[in-house]
């Protein structure tokens, strides 16, 4: 048997996958042609599956900063921080996190998933304790794989559940670290945090916040889900990435505990990964910049996932619980979800397709993640497709469509829906109240 036997189950799932004539992990895109726009097998896509919340993938003044980074500092750092130390840009970046978050110390990582490992795998070892949500996303198990703590899991946003586990090991020593997201990535739901901090004074706890999917998204600065509830104090590390509403890619983690610095020679996926190109992090500044000044974003943001979520509900589908940026149909029939997601695209409008075991209960999910630089035609576009085919699989009412008029991706007429990218003065903030 080959060394890859073992995947043969995997495979076999895959072939299956294939043979439907749907294959969502080799998607190709031919072009971007904005922030909400790609060309696929030649025809014009609508994105509506980028994580692009505020638009920002064609800011002007970002790409500017990046291009000069580039220009002034090269194309990469060719090594790691702790071997072959830091731009200038580093400690920039750093700063400009640690103000936004009101915080002492920031730790920058090459990605989002390794700040989860580099943070998770190092702040609790083999006598301490660590909490987790059951659904929580890849990356935190991963960095629980790497560390040594005993790992206890509790029921998806169930402080209850929580408070049960955490007074069964009371009289234990060691630290105790609980980790909740802001946002879940699949479901589009926010964690009860104000019940989770009451759970974490009562028991003594430490609590890590991934902003991951949040900041940017929630709060009145932009701050994620702890600025919303006001609960930012009894928040101890918050965990964020760059390459959702800042348009690049990176992680960081912010603190305002003591002692915080002595991790970047303790966190091994911090020490002995080659850091962030000056390019990345001028741009990842820049949009930070933007997302402080331009608070408008948010507002659209907002308004764009409200008309979303509210007109596939309308139309009859099985959203998420809340209304996020993150937006999921659940279909409870795999095979049905890989054919409507393959129609979407041929009809000119990608989104994610999310498949068991990823998914909780079984069911299969049509994941979209809605854009402040999406225009309303857009997303009456997307609601209106998505009903049209839903009535065709059945998984509708067969009512009169929800859109008045055929309408195609190739159609749209609004300025974006042509346009390269998006002009300062015409872009995502343009049409915003």
């Amino acid at each position: 048997m080959s060394i890859f036997g073992k995947f043969a189950a995997l495979s076999a799932r895959y072939d299956r996958l294939k043979q439907s004539g749907a294959d969502p992990f080799s998607v190709k895109f031919d072009d971007i042609l904005s922030s909400v726009e790609g060309v696929v097998r030649g025809k014009k896509t609508l994105l509506f599956g980028t994580n692009n919340y505020l638009g920002l993938t064609f800011d002007e003044v970002a790409m500017e900063q990046s291009a000069d980074a580039i220009r002034h500092h090269g194309t990469g750092t060719t090594g790691s921080r702790i071997a072959n130390g830091s731009y200038k840009v580093h400690a920039e970046l750093e700063r400009e996190l640690a103000d936004f978050y009101r915080r002492k110390h920031c730790m920058v990582f090459s990605t989002g998933y390794q700040a989860n490992l580099g943070m998770i795998s190092t702040l609790v070892g083999k006598d301490d304790h660590l909490f987790l949500d059951a659904d929580s996303h890849a990356s935190i198990y991963d960095g629980s794989r790497l560390g040594h703590a005993p790992v206890v899991r509790f029921r998806h946003n169930n402080p209850d559940d929580l408070a049960k586990r955490l007074r069964r090991l009371a009289d234990q020593p060691g630290d105790k670290l609980i980790v909740v997201e802001g946002i879940y990535s699949m479901l589009g739901d926010t964690a009860p945090l104000k019940e989770f901090v009451d759970v974490k004074r009562e028991y003594g706890a430490y609590l890590m916040v991934d902003e991951a999917h949040s900041m940017g998204v929630l709060g009145r600065d932009g701050r994620g889900l702890a600025e919303r509830e006001g609960v930012e104090d009894d928040v101890d590390f918050v965990v964020g990435t760059f390459s959702k509403s800042l348009a690049s890619v990176g992680g960081f983690c912010v603190s305002s505990l003591e002692g915080f610095e002595i991790l970047r020679l303790a966190s091994r996926p911090y020490m002995f990964t080659a850091s962030l190109p000056p390019s990345i992090m001028s741009s990842t500044i820049s949009a930070l910049k933007t997302l402080r000044r331009e608070p408008e974003r948010r507002t659209k943001l907002t308004a764009n996932s409200r008309r979303f979520y509210n007109g596939l509900r309308g139309a009859g589908f099985n959203v998420g619980p809340e209304c996020t940026p993150i937006v999921a149909v659940i279909i409870d029939n795999p095979d049905v979800a890989v054919a409507f997601w393959k129609r979407l695209l041929d009809e000119g409008m990608y989104l994610n397709l999310a498949l068991p075991p990823a998914t909780p209960n079984s069911s299969a999910f049509l994941r979209s993640s809605v854009s402040a630089a999406h225009a309303d035609e857009h997303i009456d576009f997307a609601i209106a497709l998505m009903t049209r085919i839903g009535r065709e699989f059945g998984l509708l009412p067969n009512e009169t469509n929800v859109c008045p008029f055929p309408v195609s991706a190739e159609r749209l007429g609004a300025t974006a829906a042509t346009a390269r990218a998006l002009p300062t003065a015409m872009g995502a903030g343009a049409g915003m109240a």
